[in-house]
């Protein structure tokens, strides 16, 4: 049994992320941590256990975290995912209460119960994590291994022309994690688009005949779907979320990666959270890049198929 933490600023696609997670037999979510991003940490943490009630399976403890970034101001994407952050729809009125604890606290002492075992699922701002390093970086050297859904990968980001939400959201916490020395694997923003994304069609399919957490899915996310249909013309429903768990829950959808040192810009305004996946051990001594090794494994093609028909098995009911 593999053993995850989730660590999660909660809208639309999170919840599908945190959905297949509690779904995947080899998996055992130990624990749901939230943090500031898509929405404040408190509204983060709501939407966490709605997603983890209506899942209908077991239900991990969810602990509170960091509810701004370590050195600015919160930043929200409120005409993207809604001011709830999961489509001002009326669906977060969860009957689960959030545990008592710390999630700084709870990460590391899960890197302590499970040395070597511990994988970070990290689907929101890098915040709780990097504040984990900083407490105990000792025991936080045993995790095993950090999938984030981070960057624009090999293409430009999408909150500003260079940077990725997650990362603009807190840079200096993204850089803190990759140059923590723990593995980490990044699904960038470029791989949940095209046939990667769910279609019109199949979010109508979810609204249909979906389980509990396929409606959920669909009406979650449907603000989302017509956001994008607004500013990219094409009525889908972009998953970077769900791309990175799947990475960490079915490696066989993963085609090709490439090992990269991945520098995250933190200094000058107009490049802030962008992420340059340099090659490793290139020459670039000029601008101080000489010989570094590679500190992630940046996902460059997935099998989208494959990934549409296990996500969709997950949230349709069987015919």
């Amino acid at each position: 049994m593999r053993h995850f933490l989730v660590d999660t600023d909660t809208a639309g696609d999170d919840a599908i992320a945190l959905m297949m997670m509690l779904q995947e037999p080899q998996v055992r979510v130990e624990a749901v941590t939230t943090v500031a991003g898509n929405v404040p940490m408190e509204q983060a943490t709501k939407n966490a256990l709605a997603a983890i009630e209506v899942t209908g399976s077991y239900q991990p403890p969810v602990y509170r975290g960091a509810a701004r970034p370590l050195m600015r101001d919160l930043a929200q994407m409120i005409g993207v995912h809604g001011r709830d952050g999961m489509g001002d729809c009326g669906l977060v009125a969860p009957s689960l209460s959030p545990a008592e604890g710390h999630a700084v606290d709870v990460i590391c002492d899960l890197a302590k119960q499970y040395p070597d075992e511990l994988e970070i699922l990290m689907i929101g701002p890098a915040t709780n994590v990097a504040l984990a390093l900083m407490k105990e970086p000792e025991a936080m050297k045993r995790v095993k291994h950090i999938y984030s859904m981070g960057t624009g990968g090999f293409a430009p980001g999408m909150e500003t022309a260079v940077a990725e939400f997650n990362v603009y959201i807190d840079a200096e916490a993204y850089a803190a994690v990759l140059d923590s020395g723990i593995p980490v694997t990044i699904a960038g923003f470029d791989i949940c688009m095209g046939e990667t994304a769910l279609s019109e069609e199949e979010a109508a399919q979810l609204s249909r005949r979906g389980t509990a957490a396929g409606k959920f899915a669909a009406a979650c996310n449907a603000k989302l779907l017509e956001f994008a249909r607004q500013r990219l013309g094409v009525g889908m429903i972009p998953v970077p979320d769900p791309t990175a768990a799947a990475a960490a829950i079915w490696p066989e959808v993963v085609l090709e990666t490439e090992a990269r040192y991945c520098y995250t810009c933190t200094k000058e305004e107009a490049t802030y959270g962008q992420v340059i996946p340099f090659l490793p051990d290139a020459e670039i001594k000029d601008q101080g890049f000489h010989r570094r090794p590679a500190n992630a494994r940046l996902i460059k093609k997935l099998d989208a198929a494959l990934f549409k028909e296990k996500l969709l098995s997950l949230l349709l009911e069987a015919e």
